[in-house]
């Protein structure tokens, strides 16, 4: 019987209240307490269901303003930079070497020594003719073919005339004929924008700046030796010797006709915009 009694009635109120004061004030209060808690109950749930709305509708209102990576290549033109000062005994000078003397025919005689019979060694006599016929020598016979000009001179003269071999291995800061990337400069800058990756944890840093790689451009044309001159952040010096190690061959820089190995310096500047 007791389950069937409802508290919140209006029917159990008046039952308590019967035979009293009702206009006391909590007849009121107790006939519509099952409204307001209903009231109360539905306020929190709307409060509840706009505190997780309403973040995501705020997100969806304001825009979000997303930075776009940019990198470019600064031309070697534009660029001012102190390098390092070429040592005066690194510089290239043309030197014009005269051509080597004309060389005229020679017979070289010796005069005969007149001795004493008693001096004379077997070995020093001259052998018959037959003699040498029938010795076992081999003979070399080296001719040099001048033009017999008054000026010409001896071979056994040109003691100090001696033949200049370039070092493989040396690296030339300046050319006659500079390296060429394939297409030019703006070739160039356009690949590296297009390869390049600016690094994540840079970008969530705001980290920018100019990173400076120096390289060696062989005598073949492919890239070597890359380095970082001026750095910025570990990050973004990773990804531009990275780039730079996988560029294409150049054509390489010539000095005197010849292909050489050549010092190149590329700034690669990161922003963020």
């Amino acid at each position: 019987m007791a389950k069937d009694i409802n508290v919140n009635s209006i029917e159990w109120c008046d039952l308590i209240f019967e035979g009293k004061n009702k206009d006391y004030g909590a007849y009121e209060l107790r006939k519509h307490s099952a409204r307001r808690h209903l009231t109360a109950y539905f306020v929190i749930i709307g409060c509840v269901i706009l505190a997780m709305v309403l973040p995501a509708f705020i997100r969806f209102l304001t825009p979000v303003k997303t930075q776009e990576k940019m990198v470019t290549v600064t031309e070697l033109s534009d660029l001012k930079m102190d390098l390092p000062e070429v040592k005066e005994e690194n510089k290239i000078v043309a030197v014009n070497v005269p051509p080597p003397p004309t060389l005229k025919t020679t017979i070289k005689f010796t005069a005969p020594v007149i001795k004493k019979d008693e001096e004379v060694r077997e070995e020093d006599e001259i052998k018959t003719q037959d003699e040498v016929n029938q010795a076992k020598a081999a003979i070399s016979v080296a001719d040099v073919k001048g033009n017999d000009e008054e000026n010409g001179k001896d071979i056994a003269d040109l003691e100090d005339h001696k033949l200049i071999v370039a070092s493989e291995d040396e690296v030339f800061q300046v050319v006659e004929q500079a390296p060429e990337y394939p297409g030019g400069m703006a070739a160039l800058m356009k690949w590296i924008s297009k390869e390049i990756k600016y690094p994540a944890i840079a970008q969530e840093m705001n980290i920018e700046g100019k990173v400076i790689v120096q390289f060696v451009i062989g005598r073949d044309g492919a890239v070597r030796d890359v380095q970082v001159l001026r750095t910025v952040d570990p990050t973004l010096d990773k990804e531009a010797v990275r780039v730079v190690k996988a560029m294409r061959k150049w054509i390489p820089g010539r000095q005197r006709g010849e292909p050489v190995s050549v010092r190149f310096t590329l700034p690669i500047t990161f922003r963020l915009q």
